[in-house]
């Protein structure tokens, strides 16, 4: 390539750069050739007669006095990176710059190349590093809090290969709760330890959620004590495994998951338990939980046929004894000896004392009610029905006032009027049936009517009287 002329020399380096600066022996830039349109370095002409370190950013100039002192030693000089000022607010510019003498004269040859897409690259990367750093460190954290989490968890979690029916894993409660301390339930075949009966339950618990992704809870007794559990499934994957996440809460916890101590536990069952009825409605009177006595009153079977229904169903006359009775709770937040009848589904009716409590100020807002018999149940004439004791005295009717409207307070005082009336006239014949009838303008047979609705008298003898 000798007998290339100084333009084809020129354009030769020009056309394998994309900047080439001709330099005297004293860094001073003779002339500039920009290849490259939008390279961003429109100032360029500018650099001729100017020091080649002036024009590059503060931390690159001892990159330019390497490369002129390795050029005009004619030592090979390496691929150097320097930067150029960018556009006022934009990044710099960098160039991978190299040097070679030519000539006698002490001429240097610079040609650089754009490294704006490595760059680019580069801060991508670094970048994604960064992401992929903080997201792992992310994960450290979650996985950290999910390990306590599981050792910590008062209920007993396990997780289950389900091909093998393996347990993977399995945290401190499940221990404890299978009864193995000291001894680890991973490796063990799931359900362990469980009578053939609730194993058979689990096993067609886990098929259900395989097959269909959900299942019913199911009761099981495990451990040495036979400690009764409510079983939980659900199904996940994880990288190309399936595994089940099974959840053993045990008997305790109310409706909502939630854990409660053995003293209230203790308690709960007690509630459950007394001869008194107890309800817990919302605001509105839909009633929510009921115990056994409270069934019986209603003469239903589960508490799941009185669950969703209005108290006002049950309690009195629809309308006249709950709504009053609710509205004074919510004003007053306690309302005590509200007598009034409960009805049953089928028929039978009970004369009932209410004491009751609102908590308006919980996470549930609720009213509570607590039912105590006060009548005597009237099983003549095979009529189920119990007969409702009409008030004694007149303290007792205006104790009715704000409960019961005011047409069932005039009819609970001509019951008793009634009833005095009957009493006295009986007293004065001396318990003669058909003269006490006479006295009071009755026939026998409507005496003996008012007779049995108001239980007095021995009614065994009522046909010879």
């Amino acid at each position: 390539m000798g007998d290339l002329d100084a333009d084809q020399a020129a354009r030769v380096i020009c056309a394998a750069a994309d900047i080439a600066l001709v330099l005297d022996a004293h860094g001073v830039v003779r002339d500039v050739a920009v290849a490259k349109a939008d390279l961003g370095l429109g100032g360029a002409g500018a650099w001729l007669g100017r020091p080649w370190a002036e024009t590059v950013t503060d931390d690159s100039r001892p990159k330019i006095q390497a490369l002129m002192h390795d050029a005009l030693a004619d030592i090979p000089t390496g691929w150097r990176q320097v930067s150029y000022p960018g556009p006022e607010g934009a990044a710099d510019i960098p160039v991978l710059y190299a040097a070679v003498k030519v000539g006698a004269g002490g001429r240097v040859v610079a040609v650089g190349r754009d490294l704006r897409s490595v760059a680019s690259m580069q801060q991508r990367l670094l970048l994604a590093q960064q992401t992929v750093e903080r997201d792992y460190a992310r994960l450290r954290h979650l996985e950290t809090r999910y390990r306590l989490l599981f050792k910590l968890s008062s209920e007993a979690v396990l997780f289950i290969d389900s091909a093998s029916r393996k347990i993977v894993e399995a945290n401190p409660a499940a221990t404890a709760l299978f009864g193995d301390a000291g001894k680890s339930l991973v490796g063990r075949v799931f359900p362990h330890g469980l009578e053939t009966e609730d194993a058979d339950a689990l096993e067609t618990q886990l098929a259900s959620v395989r097959a269909i992704g959900r299942a019913e809870d199911v009761t099981a007794r495990l451990g040495p004590a036979r400690r009764e559990v409510m079983v939980s499934a659900a199904l996940f994957r994880f990288e190309r495994n399936v595994q089940f996440l099974v959840r053993l809460s045990p008997h305790g916890a109310d409706a909502d998951g939630t854990l409660v101590t053995h003293t209230r536990a203790r308690l709960l069952e007690v509630v459950d338990n007394v001869p008194d009825g107890v309800v817990v409605t919302d605001m509105d009177g839909t009633i929510l939980s009921a115990n056994t006595a409270f069934l019986d009153f209603v003469q239903v079977a589960t508490e799941a046929q009185v669950r969703g229904r209005p108290l006002g169903r049950f309690i009195g006359r629809p309308g006249v004894d709950m709504t009053p009775l609710i509205a004074n709770l919510r004003e007053l937040e306690t309302v005590r000896q509200f007598t009034t009848v409960i009805h049953g589904d089928v028929g039978g009716s009970t004369t009932v004392e209410i004491s009751a409590v609102a908590v308006p100020h919980a996470d549930r807002p609720c009213l509570g009610f607590i039912l105590r018999a006060v009548g005597e149940r009237d099983e003549g004439e095979g009529s189920g029905v119990t007969a409702v004791t009409a008030p004694r005295s007149v303290e007792q009717l205006t104790e009715l006032v704000g409960r019961v409207s005011l047409k069932e307070i005039i009819r609970e005082t001509n019951d008793m009027i009634e009833k005095l009336c009957i009493q006295a006239a009986l007293e004065l014949t001396g318990d003669n049936r058909a003269s006490a009838a006479e006295m009071l303008g009755l026939s026998r047979q409507s005496l003996y009517v008012k007779l049995r609705r108001y239980n007095l008298g021995d009614l065994s003898s009522a046909g010879t009287s």
